[in-house]
This record gives C-alpha cells, sequence and structure tokens, in this order.
C-alpha cells in the first residue's frame, strides 16, 4: 500500500475498519528505520507533533483523536523532501555521491523541492503541450548538467564543482584574478579541463543561471538618485552635483573608455524578483505548494496562516482577478541594517531587503532557501528618508507584477500562465517601520498606529515622552476614566483612537506642505507606488519580537533597579511630585541635599532580588529551548544583563511567572502576570477569534492596572504599542509569521556574502 493510500485511508470516519488500516499504514511507515521502543511526536489533534509518544500511545491518541487536520507531507515522520526524491529515483541518487548533494544544492538555490525533470531539450519539448520558454530550457539544460561527472569515475559535476570553488572564493576572500588562475591551471591539470570555463567572467555566467546574478546599479554618494534609465550615462548627480565616480571631482565628461574603467563611489546590488519567481513553479512539487493556501489548508475560520487573516482577504475581495488564480503571489516585504564588518566597523550599515512568498505552507515560507533577496542598499551611512531612492527597482518591477505580471510555466499543471503578485504588509523593527512608512516614531506622536490621536506627555525631569493615556480605550462610563490621582492628575474624557481605519493614510500625506516641519510623516513612501498599498488593511507590522524585549528590560530592570534600565529614579519621582499624584513616592529630602525615595510596591529588598535571581539561575531548560540565562544572572548583586531577544521571550513567557511567584505583592504580581498571559497567548500558532476578542479588551485593563502602579517613565513607546497587538494579529495572521526572529537569521554576514560574489 502507497502513501498516498494511506493518506485517504485516514480521512475516513473514526473508528471504522478503513480508518484503523490507516492508522497501521502510518505507523508502518513512521517506523520503517526506528525500533519498537523508540518514541515518535504524536499527530493527532491534541498533540499536533508537539509530543514524543510511543507506538501504543500514538495509536490510542489517533483512534481517539484522530489525525491532524492539513498534515499531508509527513516531515515529522520521515517524509522531507529529500526522501521523497530519494524514493522517486531508487537507488541511483545513492550512487551519484557528491551529485546527489549538488542536485539539492541546485534545488535550494531555487528554493525549491526536487523532482527531476526531462534530461534533455528533446524530452522537455515532448512532454509539454504548450512550451516551455527559454528560460525555462536554460534552467532544465543546467539540471542536466548536474548529472554528467567532471570525467568517468569523477565524483563532481561541472556545476557542483563550479559552486564549490566560489564558495571557497567568498569565504577565503579571493580576488578574481587569482581564480583566473586557478581556472588556467585546472584546464592543464585534470582530465576534461576543457570542459571547465577559462576565466571567472565565464563561470560567473554559469553560475548566474542558479539565480544568484544581480545588477549593480550607481548610486549618488548623498543618495539624490539611481544611475539608471535616462541617467544611466549621467557622470554627475542632477539634484546636488556631485561626481559619480571615485578621484573624479571635475566637471568635464568622460569617455566610454575611461567610464569602463572609472570606480563608483556607491553601489546598489539589485536582485531581479521575476526570474526567481517564475523558477518557483519550474519543478511539480514546489508548484503544488505554492497552492497550498488555496487548495491544502484548514479552511475553519482559525489563523493558522497568514492566508487566514484579513488582509489577505481584503486584498483577494477588492482584486476579483488577481484572487481567481491561486498560484498568484502574496508577499511581506522585509528589512533590517546590519554591520557586516563586525567591530571593524561601528557605524558602518548596510541594509539587505527580502521578500516572504506567503503562498507556501507553514513548513516552507519561512525557510531561508523560500526568502529571497530582493536588494541590498550599501552603507556606509544610515539610509533615514533616502530608503525610497534605493528602493526605485524594486517598486517598479513589483508595480509590474501587479498591473501586468511576468509568463511562467507551471510544471506542476504542464501550462503557461500569467503570474501576478502583490505585497501585504511589511516587516521590521520599530525604527525600520519609520523608514519604509515615511514616518516619525520618535517624539509627540511616535505611535504609527495612532498616528495624531497619539497620546503623549513629555516629562520635565526625565526628559522624554512617556505614553501613559490608555483609559482611552476603555468603555466610556468606566471608572477607571474619572480616578484623576492614580494616573496622570486629569480625568479622560476622549474617545478611543481611531487605528486601522479604512481611510486614505495618502490623502493625508499629500495635504503635507513641508515634511520637515511635520512632527509625523516625514516624507512620501514609495510604497504608495503600487496601486493597492493605500488601501491594505494592515501596512506595517508590530515587532512583537523587539516588543517583548524592550517590555521585558522595562520589568526586570525596574523591579531590580539595574542602573539604565530602571524606570524608578529620582527623575521619575520628581516627575510623580511635577504631576501631584501619587504622594506617598514623592521624593524627600534630606539635609545633606540628597534624597531619599520612598519604596513603592514593586520595590524588591535585597534579599528578594537575590531570590528572584537565583530561582532564574537555577532553572533548567531542555537543550535549545532557550540560551544560558544563568550566564547573564549575578545572584549576589541581584542583577541582570545582556539578555538577547529570545531570552526575553522566554523570560516574559514562561519563567517570570514563577520567579516573581510569591516576592511582590499580589496586586503587582497579578498585573504582571496578566501581561505574560498575554504574550503567551498572542504567541500561538494557531489563534481564534474569540480569545483575540479577550485578549484585545484585556490588555487595555492591564496597561491601565500598570499605570496606577509604576511611574510614568516606565511607558515607553513599546510598552504602549502593546496595545495593538491583538488587533494586528486578527488582521495579519499568527504572530510566528510576522516577527524579525526568521528575518534576522536570514539577514546576517553569511547568508547576503553567499549571494554576492
Amino acid at each position: 500500500m502507497d502513501l498516498n493510500n494511506i493518506k485517504k485511508l485516514l480521512l475516513f470516519p473514526r473508528p471504522g475498519d478503513e480508518y484503523l488500516a490507516g492508522i497501521d499504514g502510518f505507523l508502518q511507515f513512521a517506523y520503517r528505520e526506528k525500533s519498537l521502543e523508540d518514541k515518535i511526536r504524536c499527530p493527532c489533534k491534541e498533540c499536533v507533533n508537539k509530543w514524543l509518544l510511543t507506538r501504543d500511545e500514538v495509536y490510542d491518541y489517533l483512534v481517539c483523536h484522530g489525525m491532524l487536520l492539513g498534515y499531508s507531507p509527513w516531515g515529522c515522520h520521515g517524509e522531507t523532501t529529500s526522501f521523497i526524491s530519494a524514493n522517486s529515483r531508487g537507488t541511483e541518487s545513492q550512487s551519484r555521491g557528491m551529485d546527489g548533494n549538488m542536485h539539492q544544492l541546485v534545488q535550494d538555490a531555487f528554493g525549491n523541492t526536487n523532482n527531476d525533470p526531462p534530461v534533455n531539450e528533446y524530452d522537455v519539448q515532448n512532454s509539454l503541450n504548450s512550451g516551455p520558454d527559454h528560460e525555462t530550457k536554460a534552467f532544465y539544460n543546467l539540471l542536466r548538467d548536474a548529472h554528467d561527472p567532471l570525467w568517468e569515475g569523477c565524483e563532481l559535476t561541472r556545476l557542483s564543482f563550479l559552486v564549490l570553488l566560489f564558495h571557497i572564493k567568498s569565504v577565503n576572500k579571493w580576488s578574481n584574478k587569482s581564480l583566473n588562475d586557478l581556472l588556467a591551471i585546472l584546464q592543464q591539470a585534470i582530465p576534461n579541463g576543457k570542459n571547465l570555463p577559462g576565466t571567472f567572467a565565464e563561470a560567473k555566467r554559469i553560475i548566474g543561471k542558479l539565480g544568484l546574478n544581480y545588477v549593480k546599479i550607481h548610486v549618488c554618494p548623498n543618495n539624490c538618485q539611481l544611475y539608471r534609465k535616462a541617467k544611466a550615462n549621467d557622470d554627475f548627480c542632477s539634484k546636488c552635483g556631485t561626481s559619480r565616480w571615485k578621484n573624479k571631482e571635475d566637471k568635464t565628461t568622460l569617455t566610454k573608455k575611461e567610464r569602463r574603467r572609472a570606480t563608483p563611489r556607491k553601489v546598489l546590488r539589485y536582485f531581479p524578483i521575476k526570474p526567481r519567481l517564475k523558477r518557483l513553479f519550474m519543478h511539480k512539487e514546489t508548484a503544488i505548494a505554492l497552492r497550498w493556501h488555496d487548495e491544502g489548508r484548514t479552511k475553519d475560520g482559525v489563523l493558522r496562516h497568514p492566508a487566514d487573516s484579513e488582509a489577505w482577504k481584503s486584498i483577494d475581495s477588492r482584486n476579483p482577478q488577481f484572487a481567481s488564480d491561486s498560484r498568484n503571489i502574496r508577499f511581506a516585504m522585509a528589512s533590517d541594517g546590519f554591520n557586516p564588518f563586525g567591530i571593524l566597523s561601528s557605524t558602518y550599515s548596510c541594509w539587505p531587503v527580502v521578500l516572504i512568498p506567503y503562498n507556501l505552507p507553514p513548513w516552507l515560507c519561512m525557510k531561508a532557501s523560500s526568502i529571497m533577496l530582493a536588494l541590498i542598499i550599501p552603507g556606509p551611512s544610515y539610509p533615514g528618508k533616502d530608503f525610497h531612492v534605493f528602493k526605485e527597482p524594486v517598486y517598479e518591477e513589483l508595480f509590474d507584477l501587479f498591473e501586468v505580471g511576468t509568463p511562467t510555466y507551471d510544471a506542476s499543471q504542464n501550462e503557461m500562465f500569467q503570474l501576478r503578485a502583490t505585497v501585504l504588509f511589511t516587516i521590521s523593527d520599530y525604527p525600520g517601520i519609520g523608514i519604509f512608512a515615511g514616518y516619525s516614531v520618535n517624539g509627540e506622536f511616535a505611535c504609527i498606529t495612532c498616528r495624531e490621536e497619539t497620546c503623549s506627555k513629555r516629562l520635565k525631569h526625565g526628559h522624554k515622552y512617556c505614553f501613559m493615556g490608555h483609559r482611552r480605550f476603555l468603555p466610556l462610563d468606566h471608572e477607571l476614566r474619572y480616578n484623576e490621582n492614580s494616573f496622570d492628575g486629569t480625568e479622560e474624557h476622549r474617545v478611543e483612537p481611531l487605528a486601522y481605519s479604512e481611510t486614505s493614510v495618502l490623502q493625508k500625506i499629500e495635504k503635507i506642505n513641508d515634511f520637515e516641519k511635520s512632527k509625523t510623516w516625514k516624507c512620501r513612501s514609495g510604497l504608495f507606488s503600487l496601486p493597492y498599498w493605500d488601501l491594505n488593511v494592515l501596512h506595517h507590522n508590530l515587532d512583537v519580537m523587539h516588543i517583548e524585549k524592550n517590555v521585558c528590560d522595562n520589568i526586570y530592570g525596574t523591579l531590580l533597579g539595574v542602573e539604565g534600565k530602571s524606570k524608578d529614579n529620582l527623575q521619575a519621582r520628581l516627575d510623580l511630585q511635577e504631576m501631584n499624584i501619587r504622594p506617598d513616592l514623592h521624593p524627600i529630602r534630606k539635609a545633606n541635599n540628597k534624597y531619599y525615595l520612598p519604596p513603592a510596591s514593586y520595590t524588591m529588598s535585597k534579599r528578594e532580588k537575590q531570590q528572584f535571581c537565583k530561582v532564574l539561575h537555577d532553572i533548567k531548560v531542555p537543550d535549545g529551548y532557550a540560551g544560558n540565562i544563568s550566564k547573564c544572572i549575578n545572584v549576589s548583586q541581584g542583577k541582570i544583563s545582556g539578555l538577547k531577544s529570545h531570552d526575553c521571550h522566554i523570560l516574559m513567557q514562561e519563567l517570570l511567572p514563577v520567579a516573581l511567584r510569591g516576592v511582590l505583592p499580589d496586586n503587582v504580581t497579578s498585573v504582571l502576570f496578566d501581561l505574560c498571559g498575554y504574550f503567551r497567548e498572542l504567541s500561538s500558532k494557531v489563534l481564534y477569534i474569540d480569545v483575540l476578542d479577550k485578549l484585545e479588551e484585556q490588555i487595555k485593563m492591564t496597561l491601565c492596572c500598570l499605570e496606577m502602579i509604576f511611574p510614568p517613565g516606565f511607558f515607553t513607546i513599546m510598552v504602549h504599542l502593546v496595545v495593538h497587538l491583538a488587533t494586528e494579529a486578527q488582521l495579519g495572521g499568527p504572530v510566528c509569521y510576522r516577527c524579525m526572529y526568521f528575518v534576522e537569521r536570514y539577514i546576517s554576514l553569511t547568508n547576503i556574502i553567499s549571494f554576492v560574489i
């Protein structure tokens, strides 16, 4: 009985004979290379592949609860893409040695799975009804080369040899000339050496078929313009007059020969999107996976994937023609700055821009092989509002992909079709949102969701803005709206800010005459050049990863009185006195002109700090569950320092409620526990609308209770943004698809160098 029949049997109602036969077939498959004593992940509806159970326990759970819906590729039980490929080719792939790995590398370069194409052009032409285009033929020919060894008995093919050679060149920083010299020697030293390219340029043209090629676009040193299209041959910027070339400050125009030899001051690297999108459909299994959101997704109103979100449904409802073909791609656009030189340059800032295709199923869409690098914005300076000047070629291609599309061959349906694409939203940290949106995320109106209705107050002694007005989100008749002394000394009569409204943002931006004087919008984002962007339900995601880290830093920094992180200090107490609230916390001036700060309800004694830190220090977690948090904790001094984002994630959702129990008064711990529970529920892989509605109401009250406990300086913009996270989850889907964890793992020095050879 093959796997497809076993999977069909598992769809029968429980506990019929057909369903039981399907369970037996599944267990035989899952234990084909395991002993009966081994444990496997249980794929029932209750365990959802989380818990390791014995064979008999898995059998009982599957009988009682049924197989997990939508679990069609058994990735947790051995049916991986490599298993499928190996079984489809039999023992042939095992005899290829390095060539088998090379074939997998070719697939990974395109972000798709293994499925052998025809091995020559004649077979290609006769296997297709409508026939592939030139680019499809070139790709198939490239895969054909991956099967031919360099010489009889050699484990390397021509393609695998060149890829490995380019990898060594990149890692060891060889010059182009050194690779030219090596290729010349190898042509004479190995059998059939003439099959190898003679120069680096020839080798690069071959490797370019893998989709690793890019376009170099020169940039004005002052980021005024790109030298492309009509300005491609200009030697000086049309706006600032700065020379395009190094050591060429005079105003004379260069000849073609001089221009070829001249060195540009700044170069942008642009990776065309269309060719890589087309290659996604050149393999049957990947083409099928790109329709998973329509054909394989469980559609029961629960949020498991961005395809279940309002952002996705809104675009489909406004563009019926686009939604009619499930193969059309929905992207998220992400970017973040990093320093490629490490400690060698503390100020250099390089900004890669990537696209994440959400059509793929959850186990594929966030993998590094599925993410597409679209742009590398060079440093050394922070791009700021010039970010959209760099992104002009990306916006133009995305505009064309939505309005016109590109002819693409679908290997799964054996036909050509017009592929189109759209961008759902952007993903970045909060300063990155300011760059994407052209919005000032600092100052009085720092909340990009509330915008002009942001409730903020400038602290006289803290010298910064605080964002405390969370009573606005409560019902109009709520008693806390009239409690002056517990909050900022005023009653709250304003209505809730109109966030995520369907009103046009572009109309507000176009009314601004001088962006330099505007307190909110600082430029017109290039994303508005996309015809659908202004009407998108969710434009820019609030990154839960960084918000959670900042909130966690505020909490443990204030509780432990960590210098530089505590929000309770002399300035904070003077601000309370200035606002004439909470007189029991006002600082008391002593005879020596120093101040005594009365202990607050959240103030810990030295023994309590040590007890709190000791619990965190001694907690043992499974390997890989979290970093070694104990290295960041000093028990004797009662201090925590150096926590990473994921450490704060684990601390906030799991460890903080345990460590705080019995240390602080109940009125403090209960509110902090509610906040930890909020983040824990919000980070679930499966979200229910009714639960999100409850979380949305709960967090409003939780933040109001925090305002009654902590000083105003505690409420930075990152703490305020917590109030919008549950609403965004309804609009954008589960948090795990919209946070910076997987983006930052991809945008690293290793990944970027692997593309820029």
